[in-house]
């Protein structure tokens, strides 16, 4: 599939704002700084579209963009980190566990990329956050991003490190600066559930 237009549609952060319509979602969630702008803007071909920053914490909505008119890709904010108070962390966890929990409502089998650091791997926030959404019955797909700073072993090691609290399932080595396996995940993005 050919992504041809990309458009940000809005930034929620509460119910009234949300959007739910008969189009699927694919949620982006992962830690503060993992790089889930970064992808959506290297798998659209537009560095621009999805607000990134070296900044942790900045992205505080749930962004929605809409991919040829077919589907939304959904930037959730990064847990873990958020500038200010241990509250605002707590809001930000808070606010992507309500967003997964009541994505699409009709859409039990919304996909779920689940965006790991290659260089840390999965840390106990990770763990938490994964737990969450195995209980909510989510399509779970591992991107493990920014592999171009690993090396051949160091690559290997994380991989061997998340099959173990996973298994070998939807695991997919990625890179949104060198764009590897861009491919790989845009044709599981289109794949019908």
């Amino acid at each position: 599939m050919k992504i041809t237009s990309a458009v940000f549609v809005r930034g929620v952060t509460n119910e009234e704002d949300m959007i739910y319509d008969d189009l699927p979602q694919v949620a982006f969630v992962g830690r503060s700084n993992v790089g889930k702008s970064s992808i959506i803007n290297s798998i659209v071909n537009n560095k621009k579209l999805a607000r990134s920053s070296s900044t942790a914490g900045r992205t505080q909505e749930i962004n929605f963009f809409l991919i040829n008119n077919l589907m939304y890709l959904v930037d959730l904010p990064g847990y873990g980190y958020a500038r200010g108070s241990f509250t605002n962390r707590e809001i930000i966890f808070e606010r992507i566990k309500w967003y997964i929990f009541n994505q699409n409502k009709n859409c039990n089998q919304c996909k779920v990329v689940f965006v790991v650091d290659g260089r840390t791997g999965m840390t106990d926030l990770d763990k938490d956050m994964y737990k969450f959404l195995v209980d909510n019955n989510k399509k779970i797909f591992i991107l493990i991003n920014k592999i171009d700073k690993l090396n051949l072993s160091e690559k290997q090691k994380c991989l061997n490190s998340i099959k173990v609290i996973i298994g070998d399932n939807n695991i997919i080595p990625y890179s949104a600066k060198m764009h590897t396996n861009k491919d790989m995940l845009i044709k599981i993005l289109f794949l019908k559930n």
